[in-house]
């Protein structure tokens, strides 16, 4: 289990908005690797020198832990552009899975410059697409413009279209960083929705368990 931080939330009630204190928040990366020996990284986390975090991230470590080095990285797939989900991508201006494609949504990039380092290494994508052996991005807007899930097998990592378990309960709870509220609402309970008709397993980025089983 990574670091955790408290955030505020709004939880909306008969359409009023009210403070409700604070959620922690956890920090989670995913790992696949299929038969054929193709390595997926889903998000890089928050990286080695975050000013923000509480500690930090400790994804290389991670790595090494299951016998991996950054090289042996095929695909690395970032849900989207913040820190916490971005962060271990570059290090020292460089890409730190410098032999892997970086699938991104064609909406989370346009206007910005924090991807140059890894410029000649991105797969844009536009919306739902097979981007590794039997991996699929699947375009989850509302928490940010370009916000992708991520589905192999019965397995559905939902980057932050749910922030905390009570999501999952009442997925009209807003959060308060979401971009775009009324989508990012939208999209939680589209996906909720399916998910739970599809009985499948969750891989959660920030839930104080990674893997949450709905059915």
């Amino acid at each position: 289990m990574g670091p955790s931080l408290r955030l505020p939330f709004l939880e909306t009630f008969l359409g009023a908005e009210a403070d409700e204190g604070e959620w922690i928040l956890h920090f989670h990366c995913f790992l696949l690797r299929d038969r054929q020996g193709h390595v997926t990284l889903v998000d890089t986390g928050i990286g080695p020198t975050s000013t923000w975090a509480p500690a930090p991230g400790a994804l290389l470590s991670e790595l090494a832990a299951t016998g991996l080095a950054p090289g042996d990285v095929d695909t690395v797939i970032i849900t989207h552009l913040h820190s916490d989900h971005f962060g271990g991508t570059i290090a020292d201006g460089q890409p730190v899975f410098a032999n892997a494609r970086h699938v991104v949504q064609r909406a989370e990039i346009e206007a910005t410059s924090v991807l140059d380092p890894v410029r000649e290494l991105l797969d844009v994508v536009d919306g739902d697409a097979e981007v590794a052996p039997g991996v699929v991005v699947r375009l989850t807007p509302g928490h940010t413009p370009g916000h992708q899930s991520v589905e192999v097998g019965d397995f559905t990592m939902i980057g932050d279209v749910l922030h905390h378990p009570v999501q999952l309960a009442d997925p009209t709870i807003r959060y308060v960083y979401d971009g775009d509220a009324d989508l990012a609402a939208k999209t939680r309970l589209d996906l909720v929705g399916r998910l739970r008709a599809e009985g499948r397993l969750l891989g959660t980025s920030h839930f104080p368990e990674p893997f949450v089983e709905l059915g």
